[in-house]
């Protein structure tokens, strides 16, 4: 087996460059707060930051901002169905992201255009578990490139290799 290159995505509520700085640039930086209001400040900041440090930037569950502010690209969350977007002229490097736990949230994101779906939760041992057999099972349902999102430390690494993901996703992975 060969030893590819996993890609990595860090979900972030606040802007740190602590933990931002300890990443690799194989890693893309996803802004998600749902608890507050869209601070375009700094949102810009962040953009800025990520540029200057060449991390690609994603914005969570705000597609036309996204667009709006020239980002790397999107974030739809599973909660998120809407389809609007699709109306949307963006440039073609614009990559929309979207997360999924099920073979219906799949389906949905694949109509919703999405290039990557994340795949949740490996790991993480909550209500939507998945765990490695079934995560394989429902990452063959789609053709198109899934991450692992959940629940991943250090130690679960070499177990995505089982998976044959694209990369994978978290928070207390990268801080």
């Amino acid at each position: 087996m060969h030893n590819k290159l996993l890609t990595k995505y860090y979900f972030i509520n606040k802007f740190d460059t602590n933990y931002i700085d300890k990443q690799d640039k194989q890693t893309a930086i996803i802004y998600r707060n749902y608890d507050t209001k869209i601070d375009l400040s700094l949102i810009g900041k962040i953009q800025k930051y990520c540029k200057f440090n060449k991390y690609k930037f994603f914005l969570a569950n705000n597609i036309k901002l996204a667009i709006k502010l020239n980002l790397d690209g999107a974030y739809i969350p599973s909660f998120n169905r809407s389809t609007a977007h699709l109306s949307y002229s963006f440039k073609r490097k614009f990559i929309i992201i979207g997360s999924a736990h099920n073979n219906k949230e799949i389906k949905t994101k694949e109509l919703q255009g999405v290039k990557i779906i994340f795949l949740s939760s490996l790991f993480k041992k909550n209500k939507n578990f998945l765990g490695i057999n079934k995560f394989k099972l429902l990452s063959n349902l789609t053709k198109k490139k899934v991450i692992a999102l959940g629940g991943i430390s250090v130690g679960e690494i070499k177990s995505l290799k089982l998976t044959d993901c694209f990369g994978f996703a978290g928070i207390t992975y990268f801080e």
